[in-house]
C-alpha cells in the first residue's frame, strides 16, 4: 500500500513538473518589439509575455496566438501603470484564449482604425478573449473630424472588463461591437466593470460611447451584455448608448451626468433593467429611448434628468411605416415596467411625430412606474395617439397632469435617501417603482485599482495671481509663462500695448485688479485660443486703434487648424471699440473644426464695429456640425455695429446634437446691421439652432433676426421685445416657433451711451422678469 502511494506521489509530481514547464515568460525590452514578436510566436498555452516599464512608442503590437480555456496565453506589463505606449501605437488581438492586462495608451493617436482591434484582419479575429485593466486616457487624433473607433470588438464571446477609458474628442465611437460578418452575429460578447470616463460633446453625429451593431446588421442577434459599469459625464452625442441589434441586455450600470440618452436606435428583443439614472439638473442629461419591437424596460431609476425631445428621461418613439433598415421601425410590445423617474422635466410618447414617422406604438404597455416632480406640471408630452400603449398604476406627482383617464394615480410621496444615496419613496406599500438590486457601480469600483479617476481639464481661477504692471508686451509675456487656471491681473487703468498675438493654450482669466485696464493691439488678432485653451476675461476695454489697416482683424479668434478639444469663452464687463481701422474687424472670428462648450458675453458695450460680433458659421454640411454649444448674450449694447452681433448655424438634417443653446437677454441694439456690406443679411442670423431664447431687448434703427427652423423639434421664441424703426422677425422651416409680446414703441432714451430709459418710456417694466426692456444698469 505504501509503495502503491508513492508512486502516485511521483506521477503527480511529474504531471506537475510538466504543466509548469509550458508556463514560460518572456521579458521584452522597451528599445524595440523584436523580442514581442519573439515572443508571440513562441507562446503556447499558459505562457505569459511580459513588456518591461516605460514608454513604448509607435509600437504596433499583434498579439495572435491560441490558448486554451484551462491555459490562455496572457500580454500583460511588468508594472502596471508604468508601461504606456504612445505616438502611434496600437494593438491587434487575434486567436483564442487570450488575455490582455495592465496596458496603457496615451500620448497620441492610433495611425488604423481602431486603438485596441479584437481582429487582425477579416479573416483572422479573436474569440474567447478578454481585455481587462486597460487604459486608454485622451489618445485622441487631433483632427478633429478624422474617425477613429478606440476598440473594436469582434468573434465571438469576448470579454472587456475593468477597463480605464476617456477622454475621446474626435470623431468615432469609443467601443464598437462589430457584426458586419456571420461569424460575429450571436457573439455573446460580455462588457462589464468598465469606467468610462467624460468625453465631450463633439457637436455631431459619431459621438457614441458604445455603439453594438448598425443598421445594416440591426436585424441580427448580438446577445451582448453591458453590465456593472460606470458612465461618467459621457456627452459625445445624443446616443450614449446605440444598441443597433438584437437581444442585448443593460443592466446595473450608471449613467452620471451623461448629455443623452441609452438609446434602442435598431433592433429588437433588447433588455434594460436595474440601471441608475443621474443628472443633477445638467443640461441635456437623458434616460431610455424606445424604438423598434419587443423591448423591456423595467426596474431601471432616474433622478434630475433635464433632456428634452429625443433626449427625455423616457421617450417612447413613433416609427416609419415600412421602415428601412436605417430609420425608425414601430414601437410594438413594448414592457416598460416598474421605473421610477424623481424630478425628471420630461417623458416624451410619440416622440418624432411628423409626415414620415407616423406610426404609433401599438401594443405596448406602461405600468408600475413611478414620474414624480412636483415642480413641473407637464412632464408628459404626447405628440401623437397612444392609445397603442396601455396604462396602468402609473403613479405621478398631484401637481402632474394625467394624460388618459385610467393608468395614473396621483399621490404625494415622501422622498428620502436610501442607503445607494438615492432619493427613494418612503411608503413602503407601493405597488409602482423600481427595487434597485445589488450593489450600484461606483467610480472607484469600476475601471481599474491603480489609475487614476482625475478631471484633468483646469478651470478658470484655479490658479495663481499674477500682476502685471502697464508696458509693451507684458501682457504678452504673463500669459506666456502662466500655468493653467492662472489669474493675470493688471493692476492699473492705463494701456497695455501688446505687439505680438498672445496664444492661448490653457485656461487663462485676464481682469484688472480696479477700474477698467486698456488693451491695445498692433497684430492682426489679440488673442488666438489654440487647442486646449479656454480665455475669461473681466474688466477690461479693446481698443482697435493700433491694429492693422487691412481687412480680417479680430480681437479673439480660434486656431485656423482643427481643434479637439473644446474650449470656453467668457467675457465680463467689457468694452470693444474702435473696431473699423477697415471694414471687416470682427470681434471673435471662429475657424471651421472648432466647438466651444459655452461662449458667454455679459454686462460689455460693443461701439463702433465695422464687421461682426460673434459669427459662428463655419461649419456647412448634412451631420449637424456647429460651432458652439451654449451661446449665452446677457445684458449688453451693441451700437453702431455694420454686421451682425450673431451668426449661429447648425447645418443640415441630422438628429444627434442638442444643441446649439442661445440665449439672447436684456440687450440693446442700436443701428446694428446697416453697413453695405451686410446686405440683404441681419442683426441677428439662426439656423438649425436647437433652442433660442430672444427676449427682454430693444432694437433700435436696425436689421432684424431672422429663424430658419429645421428637424429635431426645435425651441425658438422671441418674446417681450421692442423693435422701433427696425425690421421684426422672420421665420423659415418646417417646425413650430413663438414670437409673442412684440412691440413698436418708440423707447425714449436718455442718452446712447448708458441707453437708460426715460421716465415716461412706455418699455419699462415690460420685461417677462417685471424689470425694464433692454440693459439692466447696475
Amino acid at each position: 500500500m505504501e509503495r502503491k502511494v508513492f508512486y502516485l506521489i511521483l506521477i503527480l509530481i511529474s504531471l506537475y513538473s510538466c504543466n509548469n514547464q509550458t508556463k514560460k515568460e518572456y521579458v521584452s525590452t522597451i528599445e524595440t518589439i523584436d523580442a514581442f514578436n519573439e515572443a508571440v510566436k513562441a507562446a503556447q498555452p499558459g505562457d505569459s509575455i511580459i513588456l518591461a516599464k516605460g514608454i513604448w512608442k509607435d509600437a504596433e503590437l499583434l498579439f495572435e496566438a491560441k490558448g486554451t480555456k484551462e491555459l490562455p496565453i496572457t500580454l500583460t506589463v511588468e508594472e502596471k501603470g508604468a508601461t504606456t505606449f504612445e505616438g502611434a501605437s496600437y494593438l491587434r488581438i487575434a486567436g483564442e484564449h487570450l488575455i490582455v492586462s495592465g496596458l496603457v495608451f496615451k500620448n497620441g493617436f492610433t495611425p488604423t482604425s481602431e486603438v485596441i482591434s479584437f481582429k487582425k484582419d477579416k479573416d483572422n479575429f479573436a474569440s474567447n478573449c478578454r481585455l481587462t485593466e486597460c487604459v486608454i486616457d485622451n489618445y485622441s487624433n487631433p483632427e478633429r473630424r478624422e474617425q477613429d473607433y478606440w476598440i473594436g470588438i469582434y468573434g465571438k464571446n469576448n470579454r472587456i472588463d475593468h477597463n480605464h477609458i476617456e477622454g475621446k474628442s474626435n470623431l468615432g465611437v469609443t467601443m464598437a461591437v462589430r457584426l458586419n460578418s456571420e461569424q460575429f452575429i450571436e457573439n455573446h460578447h460580455q462588457i462589464d466593470h468598465n469606467y468610462f470616463g467624460p468625453r465631450q460633446t463633439l457637436g455631431s453625429n459619431g459621438g457614441e460611447t458604445l455603439r453594438i451593431g448598425t443598421s445594416h446588421h440591426s436585424l441580427s442577434n448580438s446577445n451582448t451584455i453591458v453590465e456593472h459599469n460606470y458612465f461618467d459625464r459621457c456627452s459625445g452625442e445624443l446616443e450614449i448608448i446605440s444598441s443597433k441589434s438584437c437581444q442585448n441586455t443593460y443592466r446595473n450600470n450608471v449613467f452620471f451626468e451623461c448629455r443623452g440618452t441609452l438609446t434602442m436606435r435598431h433592433g429588437n428583443e433588447t433588455n434594460v433593467n436595474n440601471n441608475v439614472f443621474i443628472g443633477n439638473g445638467v443640461p441635456s442629461t437623458g434616460g431610455i429611448r424606445v424604438i423598434n419591437g419587443k423591448q423591456t424596460v423595467e426596474n431601471n431609476y432616474a433622478i434630475g434628468l433635464t433632456g428634452y425631445r429625443f433626449g427625455g428621461a423616457l421617450v417612447v418613439m413613433n416609427g416609419v411605416p415600412n421602415s428601412p433598415l436605417n430609420r425608425y421601425f414601430q414601437v410594438t410590445d413594448a414592457k416598460i415596467k416598474n421605473n421610477t423617474f424623481i424630478n425628471c422635466d420630461y417623458i416624451q410618447l410619440c416622440a418624432g411625430s411628423d409626415a414620415e414617422r407616423s406610426a404609433t406604438p401599438i401594443n405596448s404597455v406602461m405600468e408600475n412606474n413611478i414620474f414624480y416632480n412636483p415642480e413641473k406640471n407637464d412632464t408628459f408630452t404626447v405628440y401623437d395617439d397612444i392609445n397603442g400603449i396601455r396604462f396602468n398604476n402609473n403613479i405621478i406627482s398631484p401637481n402632474t397632469k394625467p394624460i388618459t383617464d385610467k393608468g395614473f394615480i396621483q399621490q404625494k410621496l415622501e422622498l428620502s435617501n436610501n442607503t445607494a444615496g438615492l432619493l427613494v419613496p418612503s411608503q413602503k406599500d407601493l405597488t409602482a417603482g423600481a427595487v434597485i438590486k445589488g450593489e450600484i457601480p461606483t467610480k472607484e469600483s469600476t475601471g481599474t485599482s491603480w489609475y487614476p479617476k482625475i478631471d484633468k481639464v483646469a478651470e478658470f481661477n484655479s490658479g495663481k495671481n499674477i500682476q502685471v504692471s502697464p508696458g509693451i508686451n507684458t501682457l504678452f509675456d504673463a500669459i506666456k509663462n502662466s500655468a493653467p487656471g492662472d489669474i493675470i491681473e493688471l493692476t492699473s487703468p492705463n494701456e497695455y500695448l501688446v505687439t505680438k498675438t498672445i496664444d492661448i493654450n490653457h485656461p487663462v482669466t485676464v481682469k484688472s485688479a480696479s477700474g477698467k485696464s486698456i488693451i491695445t493691439f498692433e497684430k492682426k488678432s489679440l488673442f488666438d485660443i489654440l487647442n486646449g485653451g479656454s480665455l475669461q476675461l473681466k474688466n477690461l476695454i479693446f481698443d482697435g486703434k493700433e491694429a492693422p489697416d487691412y481687412s480680417g482683424n479680430s480681437v479673439i479668434r480660434t486656431s485656423k487648424y482643427s481643434m479637439n478639444k473644446n474650449y470656453k469663452l467668457i467675457v465680463d464687463n467689457c468694452d470693444f471699440k474702435n473696431l473699423n481701422i477697415n471694414h471687416s474687424y470682427d470681434v471673435v472670428k471662429v475657424s471651421k473644426n472648432t466647438m466651444a462648450d459655452i461662449i458667454r458675453i455679459e454686462n460689455s458695450t460693443f461701439n463702433n464695429i465695422s464687421g461682426n460680433v460673434l459669427s459662428l458659421d463655419k461649419e456647412i454640411g448634412e451631420n449637424g456640425i456647429f460651432n458652439a454649444e451654449f451661446v449665452v448674450l446677457k445684458n449688453n449694447i451693441f451700437s453702431n455695429i455694420d454686421g451682425a452681433i450673431l451668426n449661429l448655424v447648425r447645418d443640415g438634417r441630422d438628429e444627434s446634437t442638442f444643441g446649439p443653446f442661445l440665449t439672447f437677454d436684456h440687450n440693446i441694439v442700436d443701428n446694428v446691421g446697416n453697413g453695405k456690406r451686410n446686405k440683404n443679411k441681419k442683426a441677428i442670423s439662426l439656423i438649425g439652432v436647437q433652442n433660442a431664447n430672444i427676449k427682454n431687448s430693444i432694437f433700435n434703427n436696425s436689421k432684424g433676426i431672422q429663424i430658419h427652423l429645421v428637424v429635431g423639434g426645435p425651441i425658438a421664441k422671441v418674446h417681450h421685445t421692442n423693435f422701433f424703426n427696425s425690421e421684426k422677425v422672420t421665420v423659415t422651416g418646417d417646425q413650430k416657433y413663438e414670437v409673442s409680446s412684440i412691440w413698436s414703441l418708440d423707447p425714449k432714451f436718455e442718452n446712447d451711451t448708458t441707453y437708460k430709459l426715460e421716465e415716461n418710456s412706455s418699455l419699462k417694466e415690460k420685461a417677462d422678469d417685471g424689470q425694464n426692456l433692454g440693459v439692466i444698469n447696475k
